[in-house]
This record gives structure tokens, sequence and C-alpha cells, in this order.
């Protein structure tokens, strides 16, 4: 990798996979070359933003295969990512890759302009296995078919991803905030999930 891709942010990667016009679609293994070195945070990132926010059934499962395949290895501690190839071929066009990154970059902008190194005692071995792990949990919910149960979870897993990207301890405390807030709710979930199932099996029992 150049030294001009090495200096540039997430942003600007993404927007320079986009205006590749050689070819007619980018895969998983095209953006994992184009990140480098910083491919962890960055693919935790793409992977897991797109599930803030409200997505239709299934969705989830598409994206949290691979979430779960690099939180597993950030929590081992390892320094290169590895994807099988039937992920790294996955491929979507050209044209909607743009369409995503055109929709993502401004905001992934205004997230970097903030991010800087600080707080950088977080950030050693030991931390990054923990937050890996929790990482890991956390994507396993987001593979689950929750209603609204991935949304906080796909969101923390966001932020620990810039964070570690940027090494920025500011973004793992909100990280951290967010994951424990989404416990909170699938522990709420569950049980109004719980109490929903037995009361409507207990109605249709009673009508026998």
């Amino acid at each position: 990798m150049s030294e001009h891709l090495k200096s540039s942010s997430v942003s600007e990667l993404l927007d320079l996979i986009g205006k590749d016009s050689t070819r007619e679609t980018i895969s998983v293994g095209d953006i994992l070359e184009t990140f480098g070195n910083r491919a962890f945070g960055a693919m935790m990132f793409v992977f897991a933003v797109p599930l803030v926010l409200p997505m239709p059934p299934g969705v989830s499962a598409i994206l949290g295969a691979p979430l779960i395949f690099i939180t597993f290895q950030w929590m081992l501690g390892r320094r290169t990512l590895w994807l099988p190839k039937v992920l790294l071929d996955r491929t979507v066009s050209l044209s909607d890759f743009r369409t995503i990154s055109h929709k993502l970059t401004p905001y992934l902008a205004r997230i970097e302009r903030r991010l800087r190194p600080r707080l950088t005692f977080m950030y050693n071995p030991l931390g990054d296995r923990i937050v890996g792990a929790l990482c890991f949990v956390l994507s396993l919910i987001v593979f689950l078919p929750i209603p609204f149960g991935n949304m906080l979870p796909s969101f923390a897993i966001a932020a620990f991803a810039m964070g570690g990207a940027e090494r920025d301890g500011v973004a793992a405390i909100i990280g951290w905030m967010a994951a424990i807030l989404s416990f909170f709710v699938l522990a709420v979930l569950s049980k109004a999930i719980i109490a929903a199932m037995i009361a409507f099996f207990s109605t249709l029992i009673g009508m026998f």
C-alpha cells in the first residue's frame, strides 16, 4: 500500500474505491486490500454501521456473518485479518457501492474530524482482546433475528471500530456505554418476548 493510502482516512478510502471505473463490481476482498493494516476497524465499521438503522428482515444475518469472523479474530489478537473465500468473493455492483458510499462518507467524515489519538492507554494487547471479545458477543446478537435488537449492538461495534482505527479512547468509552445499554435492552426485550409467547400459548391452550 502506498504512503498516500496509509495516511488516508476511512472515508477517503471508501470514496477512492467508488471512483474506480475499471470494474463493474466491488468485492469484499477489494475493500479488504484497500484498507490494509486498518482492515479490522474499517471492515467492522463498514458491516456494522448500516445496521444502526432499521433494515429489512434478513439483512442482519448477511452483514452479521462477516462481523462474527472479524471480531473473533480481533479477540484472538490476530495482526492481519483473514476472511474465507466465500466472503471475500461476495460482490456488490459499483453503482450500488457508490450509492452507499455517497450516503455514508459525509457522516463518516464528520465523525473522523472529531476523532484523534487520546486516552491511548485503553489500547493495548489485553485491552484489544477484551474489546474484541465484547464485539464478538455483540456480533452474535446482531446476527440473531431479534426485532430492533441489533441497532444498539451495531452502534457499539461501529464506535469500537472507529476508536480502534484512530486510537481514540473516547470512542471506546462510547462503545462501552452502548454495549452495556444493548445488554440491558436485550434483557428487557427477551423478557417481553418470553412473556408474549407464554401469553400466546396460554390463550391457544385455553381455546381447546
